[in-house]
């Protein structure tokens, strides 16, 4: 089980440039003070921290993140996200939890590791073409693949990232306890690598994505089949 999961603490004053950094809150000495610290398509203007510490996520009309493989032409990167640096040669373990508001295809609330705009990972909580809720990844280099996965009858669901330096795997789960495998593949990333999350809504007029229960671990889960 991965242990030792870090609550992140957020500072979205400081993100949207309103005033001087303030202070961190005395926090025990095994937690780290983390926040977001890099807006791009101006999440940080479209983000709001609600007062139980959830942050709500706003996109605006045909907003995506995609580099279509064949025809027609298609590549978007504009899709708000808001990132954070971390250190890609030690283990980690990202997870959040994701309330999206589903209102056309493709709407969705999405983790993220981000390399720049031609290369990337989506982990996305998705409606799918017939508005069905659904997990979907997308890896992006040059060119994006796009991989449907699990449907599941919920409103939200919790995202994990984890890595061992060697191989990333992507899971989900309804609890935020027993996880589901979504994906394995080789970590070919840079040191420094880019986590966050994001929202899109790609086919629509803009949507609304919750975040909730940030966890960082500076470890990776110990089993990659069963993301524990």
């Amino acid at each position: 089980m991965v242990r030792n999961l870090i609550p992140f603490s957020f500072t979205l004053a400081t993100l949207l440039g309103c005033g001087k950094t303030p202070e961190p809150q005395q926090q025990p000495s095994r937690k780290i003070f983390w926040e977001f610290t890099e807006s791009l398509n101006n999440a940080a203007a479209q983000t709001t921290q609600m007062a139980d510490g959830k942050l709500e996520i706003t996109s605006g009309p045909e907003t995506d993140y995609f580099i279509e493989p064949g025809a027609p032409p298609y590549e978007k990167a504009n899709a708000p996200l808001l990132l954070k640096t971390i250190d890609n040669t030690k283990p980690f373990t990202f997870s959040c939890k994701t309330t999206p508001v589903h209102q056309v295809k493709y709407d969705a609330g999405m983790a993220f590791l981000y390399v720049n705009e031609k290369q990337w990972l989506k982990f996305a909580f998705e409606a799918d073409e017939r508005l069905h809720k659904r997990l979907v990844t997308v890896k992006t280099r040059d060119f994006s693949d796009d991989n449907n996965h699990d449907a599941v009858d919920t409103s939200a669901v919790y995202l994990k990232i984890s890595s061992d330096t060697k191989v990333v795997g992507f899971y989900y789960s309804l609890n935020g306890s027993e996880w589901q495998l979504v994906r394995v593949f080789k970590n070919e990333y840079p040191a420094a690598l880019k986590i966050g999350v994001g929202a899109q809504s790609p086919a629509g007029q803009g949507n609304k994505a919750t975040f909730e229960d940030f966890r960082f671990a500076e470890e990776s889960v110990k089993d990659f089949r069963m993301g524990i």
